[in-house]
């Protein structure tokens, strides 16, 4: 049986910073520039969730999107939209909140919550012109 891959896009909006506690404030600002101002600053980001498998002989779906879209509302998006990370999200109080660290982030939350198909990957847009993507290697 042939494999399909099927996405589902949110968007979600939220503020962080990128710093290193580890590192002094000339540090964190030669590395992380603008994106370390103090108070944060925000994104509209994009997520993709991709989901492959064998379509179901009796619906032709990998995974019904409807069903994707609320597991992604519900175990996802409503843990980071209208949130500053590095305060309102437990993980990035010692996670970097970096694109990449946003995507691992997401797989996590996801990962054992598809009823049907498997997992492929979470894509994370932070601008139109920067995404990240994991794929639970």
């Amino acid at each position: 049986m042939p494999k399909v891959y099927v996405t589902r896009r949110e968007v979600f909006s939220s503020a962080h910073r990128l710093f290193n506690s580890d590192w002094n404030e000339n540090q964190n600002e030669e590395i992380f520039g603008k994106c370390n101002n103090f108070y944060g600053h925000g994104h509209n980001y994009i997520l993709e969730v991709t989901v492959f498998g064998e379509p179901n002989p009796e619906t032709g779906y990998v995974i019904d999107l409807k069903i994707l879209k609320d597991i992604i509302r519900e175990k996802a998006k409503n843990h980071l939209d209208h949130k500053h990370l590095n305060f309102d999200v437990d993980y990035f109080k010692t996670h970097n909140p970096t694109a990449e660290n946003i995507a691992i982030y997401i797989w996590k939350l996801l990962e054992n919550e598809i009823p049907s198909g498997k997992l492929y990957s979470v894509k994370i847009y932070e601008t139109e012109n920067n995404y990240a993507e994991y794929r639970g290697e």
